[in-house]
């Protein structure tokens, strides 16, 4: 344990007339709803992105958040964020979480550097969970903020890039694989275009969809039994993203032949930005047969961007 949150005690279930600030109101994990308690229908996973690894910064300005971890730029502060990440799970009762790569390892600017520092502290996360009965639910590689990915990772021109990317996601799948991950999720956010006068879009797709498929591929050879998703979004960091919503995903997944091996992970601001509802991408997902998770943050319908905020 940590003293990070000293002085806070575990979250307990008190009922909506409570008045602390730190006790569940209406969810109560022992209560049995449909004939399944509310833990097993509400597999609540906190995200190490927004949690921990943002700075709080905004495209006007920079960091204002000022962590004992920031900048994460050792494995010795690797390591704190991920004693207070597990104290804090402990805190929320929290069964999952989540992960990209870069949140939870240094950036060594090399492949191998990255490799060996996502190993080193994905060892060590293990042992937490170990600890605390806390699972991973799920684990991606972030192909988008370093700017080797600027022109997109499996969209690429450049093969190096490429190459770097599937190396990156092989790790991460690796790594997902021998923490028990319940699930593999990729995120295009650079898989996309800012216009078409430069844009091969037959070409990209088909990279895309053979990258996809490298991926289906190496799960089976490695024996991972873990769903893989998709995450749609329309744009932001793109102008336009392949992955646009739920439909579109569909049609790519058919006709690079993965609709029956890949799922799609839902999220209710990325359906926002593409003019639908959430419940229509749910309802649209899982009738073709590709509903698989869900992002469950919101959007503040007047911004027009992705605000990432708690469904509150």
């Amino acid at each position: 344990m940590t003293d990070f949150f000293r002085g806070i005690e575990p979250l307990r279930y008190e009922g909506p007339e409570t008045t602390n600030p730190f006790a569940f109101r209406h969810y109560d994990p022992e209560e049995v709803v449909l004939g399944k308690r509310m833990e097993d229908h509400l597999r609540f996973a906190v995200a190490w992105w927004h949690s921990f690894a943002w700075e709080g910064g905004d495209p006007f300005g920079g960091q204002t958040f000022q962590r004992p971890w920031h900048p994460q730029d050792s494995m010795a502060q690797a390591k704190v964020k991920a004693d207070v990440a597990f104290d804090m799970f402990r805190l929320l009762g929290a069964p999952f979480y989540c992960w990209h790569d870069a949140d939870i390892r240094p950036e060594t600017g090399s492949l191998k550097g990255n490799l060996a520092g996502l190993d080193e502290i994905t060892d060590y996360m293990q042992g937490r969970m170990e600890e605390t009965g806390v699972r991973l639910l799920w684990g991606t590689a972030n192909l988008f903020s370093h700017r080797r990915f600027m022109s997109g990772a499996s969209t690429n021109p450049d093969p190096e890039v490429f190459a770097f990317a599937a190396a990156t996601v092989k790790g991460c799948l690796d790594a997902t694989h021998r923490m028990g991950g319940e699930n593999y999720v990729l995120w295009g956010g650079r898989e996309g275009y800012e216009t078409l006068l430069n844009t091969d879009l037959g070409q990209e797709l088909d990279h895309m969809g053979r990258f996809l498929n490298m991926v289906v591929e190496y799960k089976h050879k490695i024996g991972f039994k873990g769903q893989i998703l998709v995450e749609p979004k329309p744009q932001e960091p793109s102008k336009h993203q392949y992955d646009y919503d739920a439909a579109t995903c569909f049609g790519f997944l058919q006709k690079y032949g993965l609709e029956n091996e890949v799922k799609l992970n839902l999220e209710q601001g990325h359906a926002i930005l593409a003019g639908h509802s959430f419940e229509h991408e749910i309802a649209t997902a899982a009738a073709l047969g590709v509903f698989g998770s869900i992002d469950m943050n919101r959007n503040d319908y007047q911004s027009g961007w992705d605000t990432d905020q708690f469904p509150n």
